[in-house]
């Protein structure tokens, strides 16, 4: 159940005898030469809806721009600041927990949100504390975060999976979107690794099209549909315990 295609009555028969709702969080950046911008939104909220149509939960619309400033000395990139993001997710969570809403799991498509994502959690549950609100039980998962996953990606990347624009994560964009499958003239075919950056312009200095230690010429859309269905089975687990989760 999408929240976006409900009525208002239906939310409140669904709150009646549940209280746990799914919300993708995702990116707006470059993932290297043919990846696709929209990825870390797109992957994340393919895995949510998926995820909510098996375990019969609600999902929430998709918060498809993240903390991704680094990457915006390429174009197309769409950022917030870290501060920013926060106020996004904590008036999120503060409606939710308005209507009745107890146990909220974010599906996170971008590793960058993770930071920012509990620092919120925790200024929610801060003012609680101090008697300024009411607590949220928060939980923010990666799609990818899953043995059934790391398995299959190991078996059909190794170490070419990479950690940004990923050989996994474009073939999941592939599966959803497989007119837009592409290869590319990737040099090296695996991207560096192992650089830090600080800024957008420091990043891209050490990672000169955007990718690292990914190699996603691997990547296809048939290898997307595994993963989906990898990604889905990991996450009703994670699901099934944060729900049993009490208080």
């Amino acid at each position: 159940m999408r929240l976006q295609l409900m009525t208002w009555p239906a939310v409140e028969s669904y709150l009646r005898s549940r209280r746990d709702i799914i919300v993708p969080i995702g990116s707006t950046e470059q993932h290297g030469p043919t990846g696709l911008i929209g990825t870390d939104a797109l992957t994340a909220e393919a895995v949510a809806w998926r995820l909510g149509e098996r375990v019969g939960a609600i999902v929430g619309p998709t918060l498809g721009i993240g903390m991704a400033h680094h990457h915006l000395a390429f174009t197309g990139t769409v950022a917030l600041r870290p501060s920013t993001l926060m106020a996004l997710i904590q008036d999120v969570v503060a409606s939710l927990r308005l209507h009745g809403f107890e146990h909220i799991l974010f599906i996170n498509g971008h590793g960058g949100n993770v930071a920012t994502a509990n620092t919120a959690f925790q200024e929610i549950n801060a003012r609680a504390s101090f008697g300024e609100g009411a607590p949220a039980r928060c939980q923010l998962v990666n799609w990818w975060d899953g043995q059934r996953v790391a398995t299959l990606c190991k078996e059909l990347y190794g170490v070419a999976d990479g950690s940004h624009a990923t050989a996994s994560e474009v073939s999941v964009t592939w599966a959803l979107h497989p007119e837009l499958e592409r290869k590319g003239d990737l040099s090296p075919e695996i991207a560096p690794k192992g650089h830090s950056w600080t800024d957008a312009k420091d990043y891209r200095a050490a990672y000169a099209d955007g990718r690292i230690g990914s190699n996603p010429n691997l990547s296809s859309a048939e290898h997307g549909l595994r993963l989906l269905e990898a990604a889905t089975a990991d996450m009703a687990e994670r699901h099934a315990a944060f729900v049993g989760l009490k208080g």
